[in-house]
């Protein structure tokens, strides 16, 4: 606790002035003296108030790593405890959910984007979200581990899933760092955050669209960070590429790949910021996609290649680096899908396909004050017209560009408890559609830092 004194030798110096003026009188001396002490007393209280705020802003950053100092961070980076190979640290987040449509969502469509993976609304009404149970540990001097399973309700059943199992080394030279096993893609900024991170209850339409709300694969990935004076670290994967965007694990189940580039750094105190860009490559045997993607007979298949560029950008700012009181954060990501190969629509022969897409978001995130944040997004998403054998169908797209329009306000106890209400007007299907949603996360257990 600090113990302010700055007030404590100012009142000495004023009683003692006080002494002297009531003893000898106001001569020219005395009043020569009495400007003297004003003035050191003005220099005497700017420089402790200096002091003071520096304090404060060094003590803010200790507590909790400021939005600069991560930005120097791996965006992947998990920090775990040096020694706990026999204990292991073990989290749990609680998640649930309401949503009202106007339209049932069962019927929700994007026209022209076919959804694939885990894209599309929740479900209507009070449900339960994705649960998720974490641990992670070190291995010992040289490798670390995470295990997240999530546990949720498909279709009135309790679904357990792998979502991330992999291994990391922690002393390898240069910068390097090898992960191996099953884990979120390294591409964009959203794609390798949690559920639970995210300052929305959804994903933007871009990442259903083209990623089927998040890629996660099992592969190799590798990360070079730079020994540079700003943060700048590479990052290469190779994957098997049997989800989405990728499918049917082609090239001998070597059949997704990726590379990708960021950077960022402070501007003084208050600022910070992070540039991306990353490309995928992902080749598709019989990928799925459609409303009802689970099923062969109602699923539109495709064979052939992805190619997926996304750039991104993050701005945050908190005065003095203490985001806790007060923060913005502005995020946006841009990205263009080439597809080329062949589709097949339920009862139809294949037909050629090579279409080039288009999407974007942009978000703002601001919390005027402890505990309560405020939000808005907007959505856009574009295509190239296909041939007209695909008229009618839905693969072509429709007369006006997807858009949708995101509010959201949040209230968190605690960095371990969230409420949030989010309105969505959608205009992205055949049917404009008002969202309305409630949301609660709650998180027991070891909970590591975030990531920028």
């Amino acid at each position: 606790m600090k113990i302010r004194l700055r007030h404590l030798p100012l009142a000495c110096v004023l009683l003692f002035c006080s002494q002297v003026v009531a003893q000898e009188g106001r001569s020219a001396e005395l009043d020569a003296l009495g400007e003297e002490i004003r003035s050191m007393r003005t220099e005497y209280e700017a420089r402790i108030a200096d002091l003071e705020a520096r304090l404060d802003a060094a003590e803010s950053r200790d507590a909790a790593p400021s939005n600069a100092e991560v930005a120097y961070q791996s965006p992947t980076t998990v920090s775990v405890a040096s020694d706990n190979s026999f204990n292991p640290a073990i989290g749990v987040v609680f998640q649930g959910q309401a949503w009202a449509y106007n339209h049932d969502p069962h019927d929700y469509s994007i026209p022209g984007f076919p959804l694939g993976g885990e894209a599309g609304p929740a479900s209507e009404g009070l449900s339960l979200a994705e649960s998720e149970i974490t641990m992670s540990a070190n291995v010992d001097d040289k490798f670390t581990a995470m295990l997240t399973v999530p546990i949720h309700v498909h279709d009135g059943e309790v679904a357990v899933e792998l979502e991330e199992a992999w291994v990391e080394t922690l002393a390898l030279p240069g910068g390097l760092s090898i992960r191996m096993g099953r884990f979120f893609a390294d591409i964009g900024y959203l794609n390798d955050k949690h559920f639970h991170t995210w300052d929305f209850a959804d994903q933007p339409l871009v990442y259903q669209a083209f990623l089927g709300s998040q890629y996660i694969d099992d592969g190799l990935q590798f990360r070079w960070l730079a020994p540079t004076d700003f943060y700048l670290q590479f990052s290469g994967e190779v994957l098997r590429g049997d989800r989405y965007p990728a499918g049917g694990a082609a090239h001998h189940g070597v059949g997704s790949a990726t590379l990708g580039v960021k950077t960022g750094g402070d501007i003084g105190f208050s600022n910070s910021w992070l540039l991306g860009f990353s490309w995928v490559r992902a080749d598709s045997d019989g990928r799925k996609t459609g409303h009802d993607h689970d099923h062969d007979h109602d699923s539109l298949l495709f064979t052939g290649d992805t190619d997926l560029y996304v750039a991104d950008f993050v701005w945050k700012w908190a005065p003095n680096g203490n985001s806790r009181q007060q923060n913005f954060k502005f995020q946006a990501e841009y990205m263009w899908r080439n597809e080329k190969g062949e589709y097949t629509l339920p009862g139809a022969a294949p037909g050629p396909w090579d279409n080039d897409q288009r999407g974007w978001y942009a978000q703002a995130v601001y919390q005027p004050f402890p505990q309560w944040r405020f939000g808005a997004r907007l959505d856009h998403l574009s295509s190239d017209t296909p041939g007209m054998m695909w008229e009618g169908t839905p693969l072509y797209p429709g007369g006006s560009d997807p858009k949708r329009y995101s509010l959201m306000v949040d209230w968190s106890n605690s960095e371990f408890s969230r409420l949030r209400f989010q309105y969505n007007h959608d205009r992205a299907s055949d049917l404009t559609d008002n969202q309305f949603g409630l949301q609660y996360i709650f998180s027991i257990g070891a909970h590591g830092a975030h990531a920028f």
